[in-house]
């Protein structure tokens, strides 16, 4: 499954840009949740983050020489880590600010060389390689070419409830199956 270690599973959405991870998972979060999953996203970034306006006192703090802020409030807390130089942050180090213990499913955008399981997400348009030819982590490819060849089984795009039904299918056996989407 996974060699990142974690009370709770991990189901990586692997693809080029542009291909629609963001998207899909902005479909599935709800009917997931509608299941009554405890669910968490870690989504990787090249670029640089803002999440503060600058003038308020949080930003200002945190520019001030904080290395770490959370900003607290009624509906959410927020936590900032402010690293001495520019890194690469890692699958790991992002796991370890969450509680994994109170959820049961994280999903992960980016970090798609990770060894955890995935989902490819993948549109032949786009004259992008087929991740899965490469990468025995990817469970199957959501695509939204039917006709599309692939060592792993496919999943329509364009059905986000199925997609759904094949996410619960595995977290209850383990197995992701072409007979279950």
């Amino acid at each position: 499954m996974s060699s990142v270690s974690t009370p709770c599973h991990l189901l990586g959405m692997a693809g080029f840009s542009g291909s629609g991870k963001t998207t899909l998972l902005r479909a599935l979060l709800p009917q997931l949740r509608a299941e009554g999953l405890r669910l968490a996203v870690i989504k990787h970034t090249h670029h640089n983050v803002e999440q503060d306006t600058p003038g308020k006192d949080s930003y200002e703090l945190r520019h001030a020489g904080a290395s770490q802020t959370v900003l607290a409030g009624p509906e959410r807390s927020i936590l900032t880590l402010e690293y001495p130089r520019p890194q690469e942050p890692t699958l790991a180090a992002s796991l370890a600010m969450l509680d994994t213990s109170a959820l049961d499913l994280v999903l992960v955008e980016g970090f798609r060389d990770e060894p955890v399981s995935k989902l490819e997400i993948h549109r032949p348009a786009h004259q992008k390689p087929l991740l899965c030819q490469h990468d025995r982590h990817i469970l199957a490819v959501a695509t939204d070419n039917p006709a599309l060849s692939a060592p792993v089984p496919l999943l329509d795009l364009n059905q986000p409830h199925l997609i759904t039904a094949c996410i619960l299918g595995w977290l209850t056996t383990g197995r992701l199956t072409a007979v279950a989407c």
